[in-house]
Formats: structure tokens, sequence, C-alpha cells
């Protein structure tokens, strides 16, 4: 087996930027392991960013409600991609971070299957019931012909979205944050100026806003599948491994089904929320879609980084290093906290300036809702991160019973306590305040079964 790894570090050394996460400083590890994922993160969200920016800057306002209708749709899909993603990652970490390189590749190869097995069915769900769903968040009838649009062109590209995160989780995996970053920077970027080309010089509208997103997803997820096969041929085993293995899909179900729960229940529940928010007009909706997406931004960041803190937490648990985990749960913390700050006092103090990238002339009711939604999230970034961080560490250690509760926690609170408060003399600020508590709440739940099977002092 050392011959076999020895072999294996000399060639990452020259080519493919794999990583041990298990020697070294902590902290040292876990920032330049996450730092580029933030930059990943970042190029990922602007396919949407540059969605909404093109629809808003370029059609309109009523084009820029349509695709963030659709959007909250899509997050279902997301979520399962998030999942296969997340089960493929950890358990391919752990096998790597044991050294079992053979079981590791049948981790990749089940997963893969699932994955696409998967796919499949959710592209089926989205082309019969795409009519339902937007009729099941009362779209709007004036938005509904562009929403259907938007859905229907995004459902026809979720295999690039299935496949390029199941990649993504594999690098991840593997400690390489940074092939995902040079992938998305390029892709994204050529994201946006397709979506102008396909809009402004095309007129395709609110379809070309879809095709430009589908045309360089799905470049960037054939090159992405292009580069894991030639590591894998070239990461040698002790043995053959398995094209599918039984046990390994146990496995990864373990752990992709309390993440997809997860993401697919916070998505049912903002897409309930949703349904609140349209019945307050098109300006408020086209000023919660400006805002969300820019929530979003920082949500999924904060998220992203968990996820490395998940491969963290799972090499070291493979190479049965547990005394490295409180260490990295500390540096998560150094690091999330230190990104919240700024981007906080962005998000607060320059609010009307960010909201005016998606809207062009936006309505009073626009401009105030996408202000108050920003305004009362940015200050409870610091707590919200720090639940991601710490599910981080539940989730690579696969304790999903406590990761499941505190999920569940945030997501029944913010649901309720959006639809009471709606219906108070605040109308939609009412819906905006569950947030933060949601978050508040089960940020003490995550923290208290981490500290309980961990033993981090001052946690």
């Amino acid at each position: 087996m050392s011959l076999y790894y020895n072999a294996y570090r000399k060639e990452s050394e020259m080519f493919i930027m794999n990583k041990d996460l298990t020697v070294g400083n902590p902290e040292k590890v876990l920032w330049k392991f996450c730092l580029p994922l933030f930059g990943s993160i970042i190029f990922q969200q602007l396919y949407n960013l540059a969605d909404s920016w093109v629809a808003g800057k370029f059609i309109g306002e009523h084009a820029l409600a349509s695709v963030g209708n659709s959007y909250e749709i899509t997050l279902i899909f997301i979520a399962f991609a998030f999942g296969c993603n997340i089960g493929c990652s950890v358990i391919t970490s752990r096998y790597f971070g044991a050294k079992e390189y053979d079981k590791m590749k049948s981790a990749i190869s089940t997963s893969m299957i699932c994955s696409l097995v998967t796919c499949l069915l959710l592209m089926a769900i989205g082309f019969f019931l795409g009519d339902a769903l937007l009729s099941m968040i009362h779209t709007p009838s004036e938005l509904f012909a562009d929403s259907k649009l938007y859905l229907d062109i995004y459902v026809l590209g979720l295999p690039f979205v299935f496949l390029y995160n199941l990649c993504t989780g594999i690098f991840s995996a593997l400690g390489d944050s940074k092939t995902p970053f040079y992938f998305l920077a390029v892709s994204s970027v050529s994201n946006i100026f397709v979506d102008i080309l396909f809009v402004k010089n095309f007129e395709m509208g609110v379809s070309g806003v879809a095709w430009a997103t589908f045309l360089c997803q799905g470049v960037s997820c054939l090159l992405s599948i292009l580069v894991v096969f030639k590591r894998m041929k070239k990461i040698q085993s002790a043995q053959a491994y398995k094209l599918f293995d039984a046990k390994l899909f146990k496995q990864f179900l373990t752990i992709a089904i309390p993440s997809v729960l997860q993401q697919s229940f916070i998505s049912i529940g903002n897409i309930i929320i949703q349904g609140v928010i349209n019945g307050f007009g098109a300006g408020v909706i086209a000023g919660y879609a400006a805002g969300v997406k820019l929530n979003n931004l920082v949500i999924t960041s904060f998220t992203t980084l968990g996820n490395g803190v998940s491969n963290y937490a799972s090499q070291n648990i493979g190479a049965q290093k547990l005394d490295r985990i409180p260490a990295g749960f500390k540096a998560g913390i150094k690091l999330v906290w230190s990104l919240s700050l700024p981007l906080a006092c962005l998000y607060f103090f320059f609010t009307p300036t960010l909201l005016h990238i998606f809207l062009d002339n936006p309505s009073a009711d626009a401009l105030r809702s996408g202000v108050t939604y920003l305004r009362i999230l940015a200050p409870f970034y610091f707590v919200v991160s720090a639940k991601l961080v710490s599910d981080g560490i539940l989730r690579g250690a696969t304790l999903m019973k406590p990761f499941m509760i505190a999920t569940f926690t945030d997501l029944i609170l913010r649901v309720v306590l959006a639809i009471l408060l709606s219906k108070t003399f605040l109308m939609d600020t009412g819906i905006w305040t569950a947030w933060p508590i949601g978050w508040t709440i089960s940020t003490c739940i995550s923290i208290f079964y981490l500290q309980k099977n961990f033993k981090i002092k001052g946690a």
C-alpha cells in the first residue's frame, strides 16, 4: 500500500493538486483548502446573478420576477444535486483519508450511477409537473408563461447540474479546491457575456437567459468529467474496484438522503414562503427576487465552506485523527466570521445600490421590500455561518440525526413564522423576520450536539 501511496503523492505534486487534510496545522490547512471553495461558489452564484441581472436590466421587472419565481422551484432540483455531491464527497474523502483507494473509486462510480438515475427521475417530474409546481406557488398569470419557459430549459440541463456537482464533490474529497475554482471562473464569466448576447443582441428574452446558462454549464460539466476520469485513472489502487458496491451505496444514502432532505425541505419551505410573498404583488415579488439572490450568495458561500469542513472532518476521521476536529471547528469559525463582517456591512449599508444591480427602474414596493429583507438578515450572518460550520462537522462525522434536528428546526420555524407574521400589521416585513429567529435557535441546537460529541471547549 505504501508503494501505491508514494506513487500517488509523486503524481499529485506534478499534476492533480490533491491534498491530504490530515497533516499540517489545522487552521492553515483548512483556510488554504476553503478559500478557493469560497471563490468557486462566488462564481457559481454568478450564473443565477447573471440571469437575474440580465433579465432585470435588458428585459424588465416582470422578467426578473419570472426568473426569480422559477428559481424557487429549481432549488428543489439543486437540493438533490447537492445531496449527491455531499454523499459522494464525504464517503470519498473518508476512504481517501484512510488510503483505501479501491473503495474510494467504488464510492465515486456508485455515486455517479445513483446521481444519474435520480437526475432522470427529476427531469420527468420537471417536464410533466412544471405547470402544477408553478400553480402551487400561486404564480401570477402575467408571469406564468415566462416562468414555465425558463423552468423547462433549466430542467433540460439538469444532467449538467448533477454531474458537475458530483465532480466538484470528488475534487473536494481529494483535497483539491482549486480545480473547481478554475472551471467556474471561466464558465461563469462566459455566462455573463452569453446572457447579454442572447438577450440584447439576439432578442431571445427569458429563453436567452436560460439557454446561456444551459450552454455554459454544459461545457463546464463535460470538462470536469474528463478531468475526474483522468485523475482516477492515474491513482493506483491495491485491487480492482467495483463499479457498483451495495455497501457503499448504503453509506452514500446515509449521507445523501439527509442532505437532500435538508436542502429540499428548505426549498419547499421557500416555495411556501414564495407563495405567501406572491400575494403581495409583482413589486414585492421582484424586490424579494433581487434580495434573495444576494442573500443566497452569502448563505451558499457559507454552506460551501461548511462542506469544506465536512471534507476536513471526514478525512481526519478516516485517518483516525479525531484530535484535529476541535481545531478544525475553531478555524472554520474564524474563517466564516472574517467573511461575515464585510458582507454584513455591505448588505446593510449599501442595500439600495446592490438592488439596483438587478432592478433598473424599481417600483417603490420592489425597492422597499428588497431593502427591508436584506437589512433584517445581514446582522445575523454571524449566527447562520456558525451553524453551517457546526453542521459541516456533524455531517463529516456522519452524525446525521442531530444534523437533521437542527436543520428542520430552522425550516419549521421560518415557514410557520413567515405565514403567521405576514398576516400582522408588519405584512411582508413580518416574513423577513422569520429568518433570523430560525437561524438563531437552530444554531444553538447544532452547536450543542457538536460540543456533546466532540467536547469542543468554547463551542
